[in-house]
């Protein structure tokens, strides 16, 4: 599609007139902590999930088997698709929260967010729940149910079964209900934009809800858990509850499908589905640059432009879909934004620069370690290898330990969700089995706690669950040289200011910290 240069509302509103009829509504459905689970990816877990209606979106539009999260950090990976930026370049919102920003300038204030583009050109803005970051969004907020949104235990608390099945009706007409508001609100033949944002899949969740609610059976994924994570019934129920979650996510998925298409406004809506972070609580997952961390689920539906059926294994990082949303709408991409656009990919093309993706890492949990400090971390993920640049290996990845916490039940460890210890993963079963067995399973506690070496490389043809470093193996000297370049280089051009390791100081971190 040929770009047009951007016009303000105010300006055209003419030409806008003229261009809203052509233009697709956007919506786009993304959840918190939703990692690459989805029953058309297939493999492992994939195997075990049910998720009809996902699966729907990538049949009958596109499947992208190579997204990436920007970060695996909820509000830098939410800035980084509202900018289109590396969230390293995003300022306050670089981190999940904190600093001291107050009376200096912050950088992210400058860049500005697809979301305000689209409303200043006639477009419809609207979100709800846990969206994209605001200061970039613009539109109208319809605010956070979390009620509804925490599915397990919205629904495990009702009193009899009937109550149950009126409960998950209601989280159905909920997101039907969503849909008919943003439709009803818009002018006549206005195009919208509307970001839905559940958080099911964020802890905290019930326990044993995956087979109590949604028929997963913990044992089915017998044989299946990666070797970072203990193949114990505890870390198989709490996989098991976590894809409950998913296939909470993928009700509304059919929900939300439902109400579009009675509507009448299928063909020319660009419906687009992913997450923000990988699976929050265990090793290597949520808060890791590794793939169960930052590889993320993306299809997209739009009957009018898209061919059904497709699939790209083209890189992707999340940061592509803010160019992605301007150019469905007509309009160019502002300069400061790092992604590219993927409507290329919508029609079929494949592109061979799209060889890799980068992906970053600073700070989580504000206190996580002694004097508010980060753990920066960067990494370059190819088809072949996954390289990452630890840039203060003395620093614990997941946060100091706090003496005594280990020594409480495992009870109180599985089920008490305020952070205690290694703060920068959530509070879980699998983290407090983890923490239980530390003495006669040491090699998990090791992986999911244990410091990391300043270079780590992965070489995926043999170990595509990325256990071995073979950084300092002198056969892999050339490729390890080789992505540490171009790393660098991306990095440079970027204008990462952990280069000059501006996140270690205020105001990315706290005024005497």
């Amino acid at each position: 599609m040929r770009r047009r240069e951007f016009v303000s509302l105010a300006a055209a509103p003419a030409i806008l007139r003229s261009q809203q009829k052509q233009r697709p509504n956007i919506a786009f459905f993304f959840a918190d902590d939703w990692g690459r689970y989805a029953s058309v990816y297939r493999e492992g877990w994939n195997s075990v999930v049910r998720t009809p209606h996902i699966d729907r979106v990538a049949r009958e539009g596109i499947l992208f088997t190579n997204a990436f999260m920007a970060t695996p950090s909820c509000t830098p990976s939410r800035a980084a698709v509202s900018t289109g930026c590396y969230s390293f370049r995003c300022g306050a919102a670089a981190n999940l929260r904190g600093g001291s920003w107050k009376g200096r300038e912050n950088p992210g204030a400058k860049l500005p967010g697809f979301g305000r583009l689209l409303e200043a050109n006639g477009y419809h803005v609207r979100n709800h729940f846990k969206t994209l970051t605001m200061n970039w969004l613009g539109g109208e907020s319809y605010g956070r149910l979390d009620s509804f949104h925490r599915y397990s235990q919205y629904v495990s608390a009702a009193g009899s079964a009937d109550e149950a099945r009126q409960r998950k009706a209601a989280v159905v007409e909920q997101a039907k209900g969503s849909i008919r508001r943003v439709l009803g609100e818009r002018g006549k033949g206005q195009p919208f934009f509307y970001v839905y944002g559940p958080i099911n899949t964020h802890r905290p969740w019930v326990r044993g809800s995956g087979r109590k609610l949604w028929d997963i059976d913990p044992d089915a994924l017998q044989g299946k858990m990666p070797s970072f994570l203990p193949d114990v019934p505890e870390v198989r129920e709490d996989v098991a509850d976590y894809l409950g979650e998913v296939q909470a996510l993928d009700l509304m998925v059919g929900a939300f499908l439902e109400e579009l298409d009675r509507s009448g406004e299928r063909e020319n809506t660009l419906v687009v589905l992913s997450g923000d972070n990988g699976m929050p609580g265990v090793p290597r997952g949520k808060c890791n640059l590794y793939d169960l961390g930052v590889r993320a689920p993306l299809m997209a539906r739009w009957p009018a432009r898209i061919r059904a059926g497709l699939s790209s294994s083209d890189f992707v990082n999340l940061m592509d879909l803010a160019p992605t949303f301007l150019e469905a709408a007509g309009l160019a991409a502002p300069v400061t934004m790092n992604g590219r656009s993927l409507v290329g990919q919508f029609d079929g093309k494949s592109d061979a620069t799209r060889e890799y993706v980068v992906t970053s890492r600073e700070r989580h949990v504000p206190d996580a370690r002694a004097g508010s400090l980060p753990y920066p971390s960067r990494a370059i993920r190819t088809r072949e290898f996954l390289y990452i640049r630890n840039f203060k290996p003395e620093r614990m990845p997941m946060g100091d330990a706090v003496a005594g916490v280990e020594e409480k039940s495992y009870e109180f460890l599985a089920t008490n969700h305020e952070l205690l210890t290694y703060k920068d993963m959530d509070e879980s079963p699998t983290k407090a089995w983890i923490l239980k067995h530390r003495r006669e399973a040491p090699q998990f506690y090791d992986t999911a706690f244990g410091r990391r070496p300043a270079e780590e490389l992965y070489d995926l043809r043999s170990d595509a669950q990325q256990m071995r470093n073979v950084a300092g193996e002198a056969r892999y000297a050339s490729q390890r040289a080789a992505l540490s370049r171009r790393l660098m280089g991306v990095l440079e051009s970027a204008g990462d200011p952990r280069l000059q390791d501006a996140f270690d100081r205020p105001p990315y971190i706290e005024e005497g910290a």
